[in-house]
């Protein structure tokens, strides 16, 4: 995305007119016809680009993207689609996947759009949670679909892309047919569901929230206007689903080499030669992702000077890979921590320049990790810590400024209910008159600047008979220690009674070589815990190759899993 100049004259994005998200393609492809808005690697392309080579890319303009959305709109309709029936798109991140999900939007269907890293236990189960009642997708997508046929009984209407299957319409062959470009101006209003995604499952099953076509539309209108984004950018996109925002604000996306279910493992010369051969000016990656990158560039004397912004997201960016990201983009370049969930997304935003000038030493202090202050359309407070069902706004206890308690949210871009896994409901919404609030699931405080400062997950916190210790200002401090990227707080045994430990994970190149290595570097993560309020009680310190983490983003630590290995370690 093109950064406006503070002194140039900014035009603010506004989709009023459009009641259906898939039509903000269309806008765009009336606007800017010729540009670039897809590129992705052409099949057959090296896992590895050589470092005397580049990776070939294929692209498609936004006028030929809109005209195979609407072929594929116009194809959907014909087989007897109907709006509000829900449809499965299993596509991998491309050209397809994109046209594909907005030809879904404006047949006017509800997109199941699932991560395809989550396992194939977990992407079964929240397929067959959600009902769908067609699945559009690759081969292998309709092999586990016939295989798996009795949780699918209402998969009716299934579309085979890239290839063929008995029994499903060949997308290629059939919107051939179809030959009609034109969009098909299916009646929708704002508030019409538009899509099922899928939660990360980091605390628990994954859960589908509902997305109604307002929701995407004030996302794109509130990251346009509140980052001053004019179109014309390049992004190279290192998680797919922000390629659809890119889409309705006129940013070209760059899909790079990578599996994007593991991020933390990407190439760092593929994300480079995506950005010098685009001359991206912009990247969306988890922080695992630019933490791998930022590492490599910084090892290799790489520069990256025409990215002027990095957005990350899914969890903490560590001040440390902040510092390392400033030293290789643009010297006029930031980075920006979008903080939020699937559920309500974007809530608040810190740059990286702030962080590290106001807030990266309270944060490596043990007092949490500032996320900035909320988006104009977000309201929030703070409320006392209850693990219970909330019903009524009038049954909580707002806390003061500066007091640890739950965040709960509300706003235009907040989903009002998941459709599977729906006892969540009563666990995560308060009634408020005419509105609602969400409960983040996240605790944390609000200082006298109403900036959010994030101490962990609710279900992740440590109770022990003296006090409740909280995960991200406990691990921060840890994180300190220069032979440690990582690390995760858990409690073992009952909450009340917790036994907390500390298990770490090393960079790779100082996981000790022997035992008296180990002791020592134990000996001095204790050291540097006994020094701080909020570590001083924890007596246990275990050291892991590899923390596990969520798929979407590598970076959410599954506490959970971590609890049971370390109870295996050292007992209850």
């Amino acid at each position: 995305m093109t950064t406006t100049p503070p002194s140039a004259e900014f035009h603010p994005l506004s989709l009023d007119s459009l009641e259906n998200i898939g039509y903000s393609l269309t806008e765009m492809a009336e606007s800017m016809p010729h540009s670039i808005a897809v590129a992705c690697p052409r099949k057959g392309q090296p896992q590895r680009v050589a470092s005397d080579k580049s990776i070939d890319y294929e692209s498609i303009t936004f006028a030929e993207l809109e005209r195979k959305s609407n072929q594929i709109a116009n194809g959907l309709i014909d087989m007897g689609i109907q709006p509000g029936m829900r449809i499965a798109l299993m596509v991998p991140p491309g050209i397809d996947f994109v046209a594909s999900v907005f030809g879904l939007f404006k047949s006017g269907v509800v997109t199941i759009l699932i991560d395809p890293g989550m396992g194939r236990r977990n992407m079964i189960q929240c397929l067959s949670d959600a009902r769908p009642e067609g699945i559009f997708g690759i081969p292998l997508a309709h092999l586990a679909r016939s295989i798996f046929f009795s949780k699918f009984p209402k998969c009716k209407h299934n579309v085979v892309i890239n290839g063929r299957f008995p029994g499903c319409k060949n997308a290629k062959q059939f919107f051939k047919q179809t030959d009609n470009t034109s969009p098909p101006w299916v009646k929708l209003k704002r508030t019409d569901p538009a899509a099922i995604i899928f939660t990360t499952g980091s605390t628990g099953p994954p859960k589908g929230v509902l997305y109604r076509h307002q929701i995407f539309i004030e996302q794109c209108e509130q990251i346009a206007n509140y980052f001053r984004l004019a179109p014309g950018g390049t992004d190279v996109s290192g998680f797919p689903l922000f390629a659809l925002f890119n889409v309705a604000m006129g940013t070209t996306t760059v899909f790079p080499q990578m599996d994007p279910t593991r991020p933390a493992d990407v190439y760092p010369p593929n994300i480079i030669d995506a950005v010098e051969q685009f001359q991206a000016n912009q990247s969306f990656g988890s922080p695992a992702l630019w933490n791998t990158v930022a590492n490599y560039c910084v090892q290799h004397s790489k520069q990256l000077p025409t990215i002027e912004r990095i957005l990350s997201a899914g969890a903490p960016v560590p001040p440390q890979t902040l510092r390392k990201i400033k030293q290789i983009i643009s010297p006029t370049g930031d980075t920006f921590t979008p903080y939020g969930a699937t559920e309500s997304l974007p809530i608040a935003c810190n740059s990286g320049g702030v962080v590290l000038k106001e807030t990266a030493e309270r944060t490596e202090r043990g007092e949490g990790t500032c996320v900035g202050k909320r988006f104009p359309k977000i309201d929030w407070q703070i409320i006392a810590i209850d693990d219970n069902p909330i019903q009524e706004i009038c049954d909580t206890t707002p806390l003061q400024k500066g007091m640890v308690g739950e965040l709960i949210v509300r706003g235009p871009v907040v989903s009002d209910q998941y459709v599977t896994r729906t006892d969540a409901n009563a666990d995560h919404k308060i009634s408020d008159g005419d509105s609602f609030w969400h409960r983040m699931g996240d605790l944390g405080y609000l200082d006298e600047q109403d900036r959010f400062w994030f101490c962990g997950r609710k279900t992740h916190r440590v109770q022990t008979s003296q006090h409740t210790m909280f995960t991200i200002p406990c691990e921060a401090i840890i994180n300190t220690h220069p032979q440690i990227y990582r690390s995760a707080l858990v409690g073992l045994g009952a909450a009340g009674k917790h036994r907390p430990v500390m298990i770490c994970e090393p960079n790779p190149e100082h996981w000790p070589t022997s035992k008296t290595n180990e002791n020592k570097l134990l000996a001095e993560i204790k050291s540097l815990a006994g020094r701080f309020w909020q570590t001083n009680s924890i007596d246990d310190f275990l050291l892991h190759r590899s923390l596990p983490v969520d798929i979407r983003h590598n970076s959410k630590i599954f506490r959970e899993q971590l609890r049971v290995w370390a109870e295996q370690k050292i007992g209850s």
